[in-house]
């Protein structure tokens, strides 16, 4: 017997293209915009989100059949915020570097609509195992964007990836900066993030014409 049936692999593969949360949902923005101006950032922020999705959307399905309606929501805001806490203290612990660069970031998962979306609408109404891979899928999305925006901000921005420098030294001249390239700024503010994934939208979009009737 498979592991996954075609339905459930579906919870995993759609986020990452046709349902993705970032470019279809138009969720989880904020972060996108703040914190991919690094790589390494963009990862660990991604898996961050994929910890706290997963094990939360399990945690809300086995609890949902004893969750009074009335207060879903606070049940919710309490789980997240204690997977959240969790891994800003794995952060600090083992990254304290990154975890001062992602700062505030890590703690605004808490309000991430993605999360409270899955929860929501998701989690509520399905059993402890979809609701992981529903969890892994949708963070799995946005995670890819976030990615492919640190990749493009990170290399174009500052010539690096992860830190080191791949497309030479602007200081010694080497590489491509002995041709003269330079670094563009403006790839490191925030405003070009919303222009990396307009055109990650619209490069979707035009690949996928469904999506542009929807």
């Amino acid at each position: 017997m498979a592991l996954l049936s075609k339905k459930d692999s579906k919870l995993i593969t759609d986020p990452l293209a046709d349902n993705n949360p970032i470019t279809i949902q138009v969720l989880g923005i904020c972060s996108a915009l703040a914190i991919t101006a690094q790589l390494k950032a963009s990862i660990v922020m991604a898996v961050s989100v994929m910890a706290v999705l997963a094990i939360g959307n399990v945690v809300i399905s086995l609890l949902r059949n004893i969750i009074p309606s009335k207060i879903r929501i606070i049940v919710q805001l309490v789980v997240v915020a204690a997977l959240v806490i969790i891994v800003d203290q794995v952060l600090k612990a083992y990254s304290y570097e990154l975890s001062k660069t992602l700062s505030v970031f890590v703690g605004l998962i808490i309000t991430n609509c993605i999360i409270m979306g899955r929860f929501e609408a998701f989690a509520l109404a399905n059993g402890p195992w979809r609701s992981f891979l529903d969890g892994i899928g949708n963070a799995a999305g946005y995670g890819l964007i976030l990615i492919i925006v640190g990749f493009f901000r990170e290399l174009l921005g500052s010539g690096t990836l992860l830190g080191f420098k791949v497309l030479g030294d602007p200081i010694e001249k080497t590489g491509l900066y002995a041709i003269g390239y330079e670094n563009n700024g403006f790839m490191l503010l925030s405003p070009m993030a919303l222009i990396v994934v307009g055109i990650i939208i619209w490069v979707q979009r035009s690949r996928n014409k469904a999506l542009i009737e929807d």
